[in-house]
């Protein structure tokens, strides 16, 4: 082979697209899988969130107590999520602008492959003011 001829292959492009593909696939696979972690590392956020605020509003309702609230709160999250991630839920009762209230809080793992990920990374409180009568 001539030195002319070796030069001709370098700058003969069939079958570059196969390689330009593959590490496209990749670098867009990756990024679409990130993505979607994200969004489900939001939704369980959100999901905890709402099921901390729920729980909070059920113990400030009248006749209701805080154990009570820490119960609905784990049944909700049970029922969205997993029983796994409704393991550390507390309810106390605090001062919030001058009123009573009562804080529930829920530490559960942060999910980062899957739902897989450190155990109570994840922190969120769910406020509600105590419902009185009179």
């Amino acid at each position: 082979m001539t030195s002319r001829g070796f030069a001709e292959r370098l700058r003969d492009e069939r079958g570059s697209a196969v390689a330009e593909f593959s590490l496209v696939g990749v670098l867009l696979t990756a990024l679409v899988l990130a993505v979607v972690q994200l969004a489900l590392a939001l939704h369980v956020r959100n999901t905890v969130l709402d099921a901390a605020a729920e729980g909070a509003r059920y113990a400030a309702l009248a006749g209701s107590s805080p154990a009570a609230g820490v119960e609905r709160t784990r049944a909700l999250i049970g029922a969205a999520i997993a029983a796994d991630y409704a393991g550390d839920v507390s309810a106390t009762t605090t001062n919030v602008g001058g009123a009573t209230a009562i804080a529930v809080t829920v530490r559960t793992t942060l999910p980062v492959v899957g739902l897989l990920g450190p155990e109570r990374a994840l922190e969120v409180t769910g406020h509600a003011p105590v419902e009185t009568l009179g």
